[in-house]
């Protein structure tokens, strides 16, 4: 007991070291979840620090630029923005993840229905994917969003925006893998060894498609997070939330910079290109780990 005891001691730090060693050499994965855990950090000790009301109008003195009260400064509105930047952090945080969530579920459940069981099911994914993709996506999120009342608009309502379309990408990448897979000599043999279809898929391919998996679910909370903002950048998003782009809008619908307010515009221009940063050098990273062709060896 006492030897498993003490080898295990000794392989747990040798993983951390591997990880530790394989994040300096993929550095495009270790910059991205740093900047990644800053915002996490800033957002989750900033909510316990500000007033969420703060981030609303009327909650603050107007147009003060940064000092030790307002570090961020206060818009037009009467919004302290250092509450602007938390909450609204938070809330683009949120579209990404649930329309990122949801349309990698819709692609990878679709794309391993295609793939795998093949016949009429794979023709008609595959054309309505050939059909939707030359769709410029832009347009029909334009659309949809400028056809709703305003007054309708909710975080959750662009969520569902954004995620209408979210689905064929990772779709086409997990079909397109899953065909690849279910070939291998491994899936034969859990075939001829009597094991399942949802056995095959769950236990055999899924485990083996996990990277491509992740790298689809990061892909697509950043394209959540870019259509979220310039949807709200357009003005299409709820306005009275504090959403980064929102923010923006009214910013540049009340002439900030020309105003001299040049404090209201940076703040959360600053913290959407942190955040996108860090999904494309994460999705750069997690490209890296899953393609065997690019992979670096220990």
């Amino acid at each position: 007991m006492t030897i498993t005891a003490t080898s295990d001691q000794m392989q747990s730090p040798s993983r951390i070291r591997r990880v530790f060693r394989y994040l300096r050499r993929n550095k495009s994965l270790g910059f991205g979840l740093i900047i990644l855990l800053a915002l996490v950090l800033f957002t989750l000790v900033g909510l316990m620090v500000i007033d969420p009301k703060d981030a609303y109008p009327l909650s603050a003195p107007t147009r003060r630029a940064p000092s030790w009260a307002y570090p961020f400064g206060t818009d037009f509105f009467g919004r302290d923005l250092l509450a602007v930047m938390v909450v609204g952090m938070w809330q683009t945080a949120f579209i990404g993840v649930v329309a990122g969530g949801v349309g990698t579920f819709i692609g990878v459940v679709l794309g391993f229905t295609s793939a795998y069981f093949g016949g009429w099911i794979d023709s008609v994914i595959r054309v309505v994917c050939q059909i939707l993709t030359p769709i410029p996506v832009l347009l029909i999120q334009v659309v949809v969003a400028g056809s709703l009342d305003k007054r309708d608009v909710t975080i959750f309502t662009m969520a569902l925006i954004v995620v209408m379309l979210a689905w064929m990408a990772p779709t086409l990448v997990i079909r397109s893998q899953v065909l690849t897979m279910k070939e291998r000599s491994f899936v034969s043999v859990a075939k001829l060894s009597g094991v399942s279809d949802m056995g095959i898929i769950f236990k055999e391919i899924l485990p083996n498609l996990m990277p491509f998996v992740a790298a689809a679910f990061v892909g697509q909370i950043f394209l959540a997070v870019f259509a979220s903002f310039y949807l709200a950048v357009l003005g299409l998003g709820p306005l009275r939330e504090p959403l980064l782009g929102n923010i923006i809008w009214l910013a540049q619908a009340q002439g900030a910079f020309f105003n001299g307010w040049w404090w209201w515009p940076v703040a959360p221009s600053v913290g959407m290109i942190l955040i996108l940063g860090s999904l494309a050098l994460i999705n750069m990273g997690l490209d890296e780990l899953s393609n065997p062709r690019i992979r670096k060896s220990e």
